[in-house]
């Protein structure tokens, strides 16, 4: 088994499992009151991760060894990425979820940047491909998260400013 195919591996139970999370805190929230806004935008995501991996099991030789840095900052960002999982608690999802009421969270790496998680999410996708050498998924798939994290954002902090408390 090449090193490539454990990453992904490991990489794709990962995203499962935070998928699960997320639908369990998601069901939750809107028990509690919250609403979701942008559901359309939501397939975008799934879709742009589910390429991101895809292609890098079917364009990068499973020979390919990987720049050992690049990988270990890649694991330091799955560390991150579990803090802000963390911090959020059960107000964590993959969607936008707003619950009237409530303060923002501003513990974790809330304390310094109000979206740590797209700024995470940015870096493993430039990353992971340039750790096995894909400059150009890098590339494609940073500018397509790009793309829908600005829209995102804008989305998330205009909700976000009708229920700051």
């Amino acid at each position: 088994m090449s090193i490539l195919s454990v990453v992904l591996g490991l990489v794709i139970i990962q995203r499962l499992a935070e998928l699960v999370i997320a639908a369990r805190n998601t069901r939750v929230l809107r028990a509690a009151g919250a609403t979701e806004i942008d559901a359309q935008g939501y397939p975008w995501f799934l879709a742009l991760h589910a390429a991101w991996l895809g292609s890098l099991a079917l364009t990068v030789p499973q020979a390919t060894v990987p720049s050992w840095p690049l990988l270990c900052l890649f694991a330091a960002l799955q560390v991150a990425r579990i803090w802000v999982i963390a911090s959020l608690g059960s107000r964590w999802t993959t969607r936008i979820i707003v619950l009237p009421g409530r303060p923002l969270v501003r513990t974790g790496p809330y304390r310094f940047l109000r979206h740590p998680n797209y700024a995470i999410v940015a870096a493993e996708i430039a990353v992971l491909p340039l750790a096995f050498g894909a400059i150009a998924a890098a590339l494609m798939f940073s500018i397509a998260n790009l793309v829908l994290i600005a829209r995102r954002v804008a989305i998330e902090n205009r909700a976000l400013r009708l229920i700051e408390v």
